[in-house]
């Protein structure tokens, strides 16, 4: 079972600390100083239609065995139908900006193309995605963590689609002429001197 602190700091005992009080708005504010990608989660609902909802909180979890994760808000409508159910992880481009805010709610005139996928539906023409079987779900306070195991995927290239400071920004291919960064973050001891 993991082992829970209250305070943000490393518990030194068994002592229960007192949770500490903090400003959500300013929370979020620091929050929305990770830049992070976008990327549209499409899943079956029950009638077996596509659906799909913006994401932000994505990431990858594991090579060996090839496994990503995403969280979504409990309170979000594709919240239960993702539970133990395969999905898909579209990466957005970032001319795909109407569509991530019409899986985010908001309203927009957008051609929504699915592709039928191996697994879960997906959307057409993405920067990348990946097809992926249930793997595990954790529940993260207000939001689940939903881990697939990646059966599929394909990526291109281009522009792509990023999240910063609460806004949708462009984020630019690198320049070919500039060297890859000499180490791969999965490769990493993960605890330099």
């Amino acid at each position: 079972m993991p082992r829970r602190y209250d305070s943000g700091m490393a518990a030194t005992s068994d002592e229960a600390r007192p949770a500490l009080q903090i400003d959500l708005v300013r929370f979020r504010g620091a929050l929305a100083r990770f830049a992070t990608g976008v990327t549209v989660v499409g899943h079956r609902a029950d009638d077996g239609s596509p659906r799909g909802i913006t994401v932000n909180a994505f990431s990858a979890v594991s090579l060996d065995p090839p496994l990503v994760l995403v969280a979504i808000a409990r309170g979000a409508r594709s919240h239960d139908l993702l539970r133990g159910k395969p999905f898909s992880v579209s990466v957005l481009k970032v001319e795909q900006e109407p569509l991530a805010r019409h899986f985010a709610g908001e309203a927009q005139d957008v051609d929504i193309r699915w592709v039928k996928g191996v697994v879960a539906p997906r959307l057409a023409e993405p920067l990348a995605w990946l097809e992926c079987e249930p793997w595990a779900d954790y529940e993260g306070g207000d939001h689940t963590l939903f881990v697939g195991r990646v059966v599929d995927f394909l990526f291109g290239d281009a522009d792509a689609l990023g999240f910063y400071q609460s806004r949708f920004v462009p984020v630019a291919r690198p320049v070919p002429s500039q060297p890859p960064v000499p180490y791969d973050p999965f490769e990493l001891p993960y605890d330099a001197p």
